[in-house]
């Protein structure tokens, strides 16, 4: 998936492969919801899955637009694994980790724990934790559970919460911060 040939190569693709060499030092400002949404010509996520081994490191939205196959593949790559299945990952929420990455200066990938759970997997996760919401914003595909070698869960939930975008949750003793494009909020230390 994602591999380009030279009988399709598309104005997209091509704008991908240059900008991919360009997006090496964005600019940070104090409102990174804002930065994304006009500011740069091109977003970006990178990260990895300990549970599939899987990476990804992709532009998913250039000169204002979001590149659909992009997308395709940052929804398959934020399945839930549990169940192989996946959904559409609201952007918004792509959005505000991409900021948030911005943000913090690293070119380490976020190690993705969770993005879509399938209401099966929330309700045995849940069955185990008392930390999983039984309406849990995962199963919108609206949330992800992500993890940084190189920063603090402190400085990830910060990053994250000056995007003024979504709820922000710290859980430090699993070592994760939960990021989401619902109501404004944070909690966990």
């Amino acid at each position: 998936m994602g591999e380009i040939t030279s009988a399709n190569v598309t104005r997209r693709a091509l704008l991908g492969a240059f900008a991919a060499t360009a997006v090496t030092a964005a600019p940070v400002y104090s409102n990174a919801f804002g930065f994304l949404r006009g500011a740069g010509d091109v977003r970006r996520i990178k990260m990895y899955s300990g549970r599939t081994g899987e990476n990804i490191d992709m532009i998913y939205w250039i000169e204002g637009e979001y590149i659909k196959e992009a997308l395709k593949e940052v929804n398959y790559f934020m399945r839930d694994w549990r169940q192989n299945s996946a959904t559409n990952m609201d952007t918004r929420t792509i959005d505000i980790m991409s900021a948030a990455h911005n943000l913090m200066k690293v070119n380490e990938p976020y190690m993705l724990l969770s993005g879509y759970r399938s209401p099966k997997t929330n309700a045995m996760l849940r069955s185990r934790s008392g930390g999983v919401a039984k309406n849990s914003l995962h199963m919108k595909g609206q949330a992800a559970d992500l993890r940084l070698k190189s920063r603090s869960v402190g400085q990830m939930a910060r990053a994250a919460a000056s995007c003024s975008a979504g709820g922000v949750g710290r859980y430090s003793g699993s070592n994760f911060v939960h990021m989401d494009c619902g109501v404004v909020r944070s909690w966990g230390r």
